[in-house]
């Protein structure tokens, strides 16, 4: 796939969730970027846009169901601001 999975006109007869609200998937939001992966996880093409993404090396966004920033997998999205000096311990 050359181009993004959002700018392709069409897969056919596939129904890509994506689709629906594209925005979500480049929230600012913590809360938002998980609901975004969350959609992707019944995706039939989500290993597919996850491999295009990594390969054009998009800076920013969910895509195949990970959260990508400056173009690596990084697990969660850190809330705005900087952290706390002294954080508390979170309970497992």
């Amino acid at each position: 796939m050359l181009a993004s999975v959002l700018e392709t006109s069409s897969f056919g007869e596939i129904e890509i969730p994506c689709r629906q609200e594209p925005d979500l998937f480049f929230a600012e939001a913590p809360a938002e970027v998980e609901a975004a992966k969350e959609i992707c996880q019944d995706c039939p093409v989500r290993e597919q846009c996850l491999a295009d993404a990594l390969e054009r090396r998009e800076p920013w966004g969910v895509w195949g169901g990970q959260l990508l920033v400056s173009g690596k997998v990084v697990p969660r999205k850190r809330p705005r601001g900087r952290p706390r000096k002294n954080a508390e311990p979170v309970a497992a």
